[in-house]
Order: structure tokens, then sequence, then C-alpha cells
């Protein structure tokens, strides 16, 4: 038996075999042979390489017999030679062949990950904050990675592999029938002593490949929660590390005992296949040989039925477990499709606007909000603990009504949870309103193109994000095409320029993973800095200097004074100190505007904002 054919019998057998109860949603298949649609000439040729190496297969041991009979057996040199040259070509035949049904599965395979991934990555990106709430980053990322392999599978390895071994395993038994019916049905009836083994082995390697999968799924997110910044002083600062040392230990010596018995395993299973192929050719030979010295049988024939032999049982035993082949590519594109099906929860309307404003005028008209429910914008196999919702979240926002003048300033106050931040999120549509409507210069913000309106939206919020890149690239981010006098300009603007200056790198020292090697004050300067490379007309604040300190306070201040100058703004305070001069104060609780006005009206009203800012002064002083 080929070496090829021993790995296919083994990756057959050792498939998950539970696949073979899952059912397909109606549509799969159509939708998978969209898929294929261009790639179809590739495929045809692809096909049709298979096809030719089929054939290849039972030419040599044919060719074997007339080299024997016909050429050895006769002392016949001239036919030897050329035979054995013929055989020759056969085999470069056959390695051109594979070479090119290897080039057409490559390309079909490769442009098939691609579609999937890039479908998979854009339809992601179009999915609401939301989304991003509940889903597992690894669960995510291996739909992209692990699911679109196994679909591009259908298409080579697993289809390929049915018309191949279909094709291999007909053409084979009707040689090896023509050529000697006592032989094959022997062989055929040693069958199930080949199979009953290697499907024992089979079933006891799944559950052992399923345990190690499982544990290193553990292990890898318990690596990936420690080892980004905030995970590991989380870890420093609280955690224990014995027993952190201990729980990954353990993990780490289950997947190598399993490993052992894996790697034994699979040694006993090699070893059976070959074992039991020495068996039935041995037994071949033995009934072969009784014939031929009978004269009921060549010799060339004998070999001939022995070289066919090793070619029967691999295809026999892969396509005795086709259908674990089949449904495991099918069920991994279901998988991609559970993705592709989930509809983004903030889409844009036909004909969207383009928005154009220097100075926006934003007016909340009865908006109302509650947080979508877990069905409505994931999927449980995203979420690494899916647990029913027993209690609905109820409304955050409740007919909230107000405007912000073009080219003004208002603040907007409340207690920890009143719905302060999930104004600033629907305002760039990250969430679209329950009821209700939120409208810029006049229009429905639903009406206009998402990338339109986020462009003229500005948001710092209290813990800006960072990629673990440059400064400057972080910076490019709001606009690839600034120049570097541009980024000079708006760092100094932010209070920035000269930390940046002083650093050994410049522009180009990496910032850490989410910024962590920066300070809170150093981070929320260059989240301003980015902002007004934006250049956007209307500007929210989240809480931008809720974390710092005073003095990094008095420098973000500085800062954001440029940014609100001449723009529509909206910034949600912590600090009152941040908001006295605004044109109006909102004071939120409980979802609902309870008060508004100046700062001067407010602490006068002797309500909710005078407690706030009484508090805050008898705090600081």
């Amino acid at each position: 038996m080929s070496m090829h054919s021993t790995w296919m019998s083994f990756r057959s057998l050792t498939a998950d075999q539970s696949v073979k109860n899952q059912k397909l949603k109606p549509g799969t298949i159509s939708r998978i042979t969209r898929f294929a649609i261009p790639y179809k000439i590739s495929l045809i040729f692809f096909m049709i390489t298979v096809v030719i190496d089929a054939f290849l297969i039972i030419a040599s041991p044919l060719l074997l017999r007339k080299l024997i009979d016909d050429g050895v057996i006769p002392k016949d040199f001239e036919l030897v030679t050329s035979l054995a040259v013929l055989v020759g070509i056969i085999a470069i035949l056959d390695a051109v062949f594979s070479m090119i049904g290897r080039w057409f599965s490559a390309r079909i395979g490769e442009g098939l990950i691609y579609d999937l991934r890039k479908q998979v990555f854009e339809h992601v990106q179009r999915q609401s904050i939301a989304f991003f709430t509940r889903t597992q980053t690894g669960a995510l990322i291996s739909r992209l990675n692990s699911d679109v392999i196994g679909a591009q599978q259908a298409f080579t390895s697993t289809l390929s592999g049915v018309v191949s071994n279909s094709l291999s395993l007909l053409l084979v038994i009707i040689t090896m029938l023509t050529l000697s019916w006592q032989i094959t049905l022997v062989s055929l009836v040693l069958l199930p002593v080949f199979l009953i083994p290697t499907k024992w082995i089979g079933r006891k390697l799944q559950g052992l490949t399923r345990q190690s999968f499982d544990i290193n799924a553990q292990m890898s997110s318990n690596m990936t929660e420690r080892f980004n910044v905030s995970g590991a002083l989380l870890v420093s600062l609280y955690g224990d590390s014995e027993k952190e040392k201990s729980e990954f230990a353990i993990k780490a010596r289950k997947v190598a005992d399993i490993g052992i018995s894996i790697a034994m395993l699979n040694r006993i299973f090699f070893i059976a296949l070959t074992s039991i192929a020495a068996i039935a050719t041995a037994v071949a030979y033995g009934i072969g040989g009784h014939l031929a010295i009978n004269d009921q049988l060549t010799v060339g024939t004998l070999l001939a039925i022995t070289a066919l032999l090793a070619r029967l049982y691999g295809p026999l035993t892969a396509l005795s477990n086709v259908r674990v082949d089949v449904m495991s590519a099918l069920v991994s594109f279901e998988r991609v499709f559970e993705v592709l099906d989930l509809q983004p929860m903030v889409t844009e309307s036909q004909n969207a606007k383009m928005l154009k404003t220097d100075k926006p005028e934003v007016t909340f008209d009865s908006v109302s909000f509650t947080y979508p429910s877990a069905k409505e914008i994931s999927l449980a196999s995203l979420e690494a603990v899916a647990k029913p919702e027993l209690v609905e979240s109820g409304e955050v926002l409740k007919n909230i009504s107000f405007t912000v003048l073009p080219g003004t300033l208002t603040g907007i106050v409340g207690p920890s949870g009143a719905g302060k931040s999930t104004i600033s999120s629907l305002i760039p549509r990250l969430y679209d309103v329950t009821s209700g409507g939120i409208f810029i210069d006049g229009l429905d913000i639903r009406q206009y193109s998402i990338k339109s309106l986020r462009e003229n939206i500005g948001v710092v919020t209290q813990d800006s994000h960072m990629f673990h890149d440059s400064i400057y690239a972080n910076l490019l981010y709001a606009d690839s095409k600034v120049s570097k006098n541009e980024i000079e300009n708006a760092c100094r603007a932010a209070q920035i320029w000269d930390f940046i200056e002083g650093l050994p790198n410049g522009l180009d020292t990496v910032v850490g993973e989410r910024g962590h090697r920066l300070s809170g004050g150093e981070k929320q300067r260059l989240a301003i800095a980015r902002l007004l490379l934006k250049k956007p007309s209307l500007v929210i604040l989240d809480e931008a200097t809720a974390h710092l300190d005073s003095e990094n306070e008095a420098l973000v201040q500085a800062a954001l004074k440029e940014v609100l100058k001449n723009r529509t703004s909206i910034v949600i305070a912590h600090r009152l100190s941040t908001i006295v001069n605004a044109d109006q104060i909102l004071v939120i609780d409980s979802g609902s505007i309870v008060e508004r006005g100046t700062h001067e009206e407010l602490v006068n009203k002797k309500g909710l904002y005078f407690d706030l800012y009484e508090r805050q002064n008898f705090q600081e002083n």
C-alpha cells in the first residue's frame, strides 16, 4: 500500500464521526455551488487530471504483466527494453499530471480561502459594536481560519478524493476480476479484517484528538488573556503565580500525555495497515502461486494483481467514510455562512445622502433606546459562555429631546449608569435608536451614508485605544494622506509634541499593545492629536479627562480648547470643571433629562447638578 493511500485512510478514519448526524440548512449546497462558479474552468481541468491519474494507476501493473509474460519469460530483450521505457514514461506522466492537478487544486483552494476570508472580514466589519461586546475574538478568528480552510477542502481534497477513489476502485476491481476473480474475491473478503481494527483505532484517536483540541483551546484562551498588557498587570497585582503555573502545568501535562497516546496509536495504526496489506499480498501470492504452478495464471498476471492489491484497500477505506469527509467540509461551509447570515443591526438606507457640514446642528427628538438582546446581535457559537438572558436590560434612554446649535458646546452630566455614554454612541450610529430620531442639519442620521456621517464626527473616550504600532502609524489612522508638517502641528496643538520629540525614536516609537507604554495623559493627548488630524465638524468627548491627574488634566484641557474651537461639541463630563463654560448643560438621571441650563442656572436650582457639583468640590478640597 502506498504511503499516500495509507495517509488518506488514516485521515478519513480519524475524522469526527459526529458530523454525520448534523443536518444542513436548506439551500446550503446551492450556496456552495455559487462559490464554485468562478473556478469552474479550473475545476474541470483539475478533475481531468484526477481521472487521468486514476487510469495511470492501473497502467503500470498491466505493463508489468506484459513485460514479464511477453518479455522476460520468452527472453524478448527488445520488448523488455521498450516496456521498461514505457513504464518510466508513465511514471513521468503521472508526476506531471500530479503537478498540474496540484496547481489547479492550489489555485481553487487558495482562491476560495481568499473569497471566504474577504467576505467574512468585510461582513464582520459592518457589524454594530453590540456584536463585538458579546463575541469571543478567538471564536471569530477560528471562522476566518479553521472553518474557511475546512470549507475549501470541499472542492479540493474531498471532491478529488471521492472522484479519484471511486474511479480508482472501480478500475482496480474490474482489472483484478479480469485478471483473476479468485484472488479478487479473497482480497475483498479480507477487507473487514482490514477495517475493524483501523476503525477502532480511529475512534480512539478521534476522542483523544478532541480532548487535545479542547485543552489546547483552553490554554490558548488562558495565554491570550494573560499575555496582553492588561491581563499581565491584573495577574501581577491580584493573581497567585503558583496557582497560575500549577493550573497551566496540569493542562500542559494532559496535552503531553494525550500526545504520547496519539503517537502510539498512530504507530499501531500504520503498523496494522501495512501488516494487513502485507498479509493480503502474501495470501494473493499464495493463491496466485498455486494457480501459476497449475498454469491457470501467468507469473506476470500474479505480479500485476499484487501491484493492484496495494491500490485496493486505500480507496476502499476512504470511501467507507466518504460521508464523514463530505459532511465535514459542508459543515465548515455552513459555519462560515452562519457568520455571513448574521445581519448587521446598523444598516445603510438606499440612496443614502452624503453629509457635508462645517458646523452641524444636532437634534435629539423623543429618543428612546434599549440595548439589543443577544439573539439579535450575536451567535451562541461565537461566545465563550452563552447563557440565556433571563432579564431584559430595559430602556436605557427615555424620550430624550434636545438640540445642539451649530458651533456651540453642550455638556452632559449625571450619575454613573445614567445613559450618558449611550448618547455618544447613538450619534455616530454605533447603535440605532429604538424610537424617535437623531437629526443633523434637519435630516435623520439614518438617511446619511454611514461613512460620511462618521467622517464628520470625532470622538475621544476616557480610554482611547492605540494599536500596537508606532505613534506615526496611530496618528495616520485618522487620515493616511496627512503630511509630517500637519502631524507636527496637530501634536503641538494637542500639547504632546515636546514629549514626542524627547523620545529616542520620535514618531517611530512603538506605543505597545493598547498604548500601554504611554501614560493616561500621553495617550489622551495623542488621541486628541489624532482627532485634530481627522478635522471633524462635530466633536464628542466622552469623559476624556475622567482618569487623569491634575497635571495631565491641565495639559489635556489645554489641548481640548483647540479641539472645541469653532466646532459643534458634545462633552460628557465626569469632572464638572470641564463644562462650566458650556452653552448648555443636560443633566441625565435614569435615562431621562432631569435638568438643563447653564452652569450658573443649574447651580442656582439646587437640584441634582448642584449636588454633583458640591460633592466634587468637597472631594477636591
